[in-house]
């Protein structure tokens, strides 16, 4: 049982990988249709809320049935591990879709298909199981390990701001949509720097994430989540720059400020 469980992990670990290089080169030419760029012709859609719930829920309740079957599941830092983890999908599956529903832009929104709900869903099937396994059975807590404690507090920091980034801008989108404006040019904070502050955030927060991991799968994770969120905050940066022309802030990048 143990070598298949071995092999399972592994297997996905390497899919892991595998998958980030072609959702980079795929998402430079074609971009998930939802938000900004949302398009016919990719099934049915339903709301936006829903859609959000649904497809980021695994990390929360596949993690947690996951977890306690770790060999270290009861060790103190493995559940100080997998707490900012938890955190961030809490928000996430949770509190971002009960704050879109609070929006009226919701009412309006054009929907989010249900063909790329399904897709994410499956993502973080595989990357909830990598990261609970990884965290709770494969990781090795040494008592007397120094540097768990080193890299867990320069990567919580890290995490922290990044975490900070990725809901202050959140928050300050969801604000623009809620004064019913339609789309207007984000100002102050990181918008200052980057078009998509919310994703850089997020790069921020797995990168991180992967220093206190300090595991195969928590460099996956970051890696995929690099591979994904570069190329769409490049069309988001792109769109603004068509939209709003001569109007838009010449020194903003797209999602890592002063340089790209």
């Amino acid at each position: 049982m143990m070598i298949l469980d071995d092999n399972l992990f592994r297997f996905n670990l390497i899919t892991l990988f595998l998958i980030a290089p072609p959702t980079f080169i795929s998402l430079r030419f074609l971009q998930a249709p939802y938000g900004k760029h949302h398009r016919p012709g990719w099934g049915p859609n339903i709301p936006p809320p829903l859609a959000w719930f649904l497809m980021e829920s695994p990390t929360i309740w596949l993690t947690l049935i996951l977890f306690p079957h770790g060999r270290h599941s009861s060790n103190p830092k493995s559940l100080i591990l997998i707490a900012p983890f938890l955190l961030h999908y809490f928000n996430r599956t949770i509190l971002y879709p009960l704050r879109l529903l609070r929006s009226p832009a919701s009412k309006t929104a054009s929907g989010f298909p249900l063909s790329i709900a399904a897709m994410a869903f499956a993502f973080n099937l595989l990357n909830a199981y990598l990261q609970a396994r990884s965290v709770s059975h494969y990781e090795v807590y040494d008592d007397g390990d120094g540097w768990f404690w080193w890299r867990f507090w320069g990567g919580i920091v890290v995490f922290v701001c990044g975490m900070w980034m990725n809901l202050w801008s959140d928050r300050e989108l969801l604000r623009l949509k809620r004064e019913g404006k339609g789309y207007v040019v984000p100002r102050g904070g990181m918008f200052e720097f980057v078009s998509c502050p919310n994703y850089f955030g997020e790069i921020v927060e797995w990168f991180g994430w992967a220093v206190m991991n300090w595991s195969w799968a928590g460099l996956g994770f970051f890696f995929y989540t690099f591979s994904n969120l570069v190329p769409r905050a490049r069309a988001n940066h792109q769109w603004y720059l068509d939209k709003f022309g001569e109007d838009y802030p010449k020194n903003r990048k797209a999602v890592i400020p002063f340089f790209y």
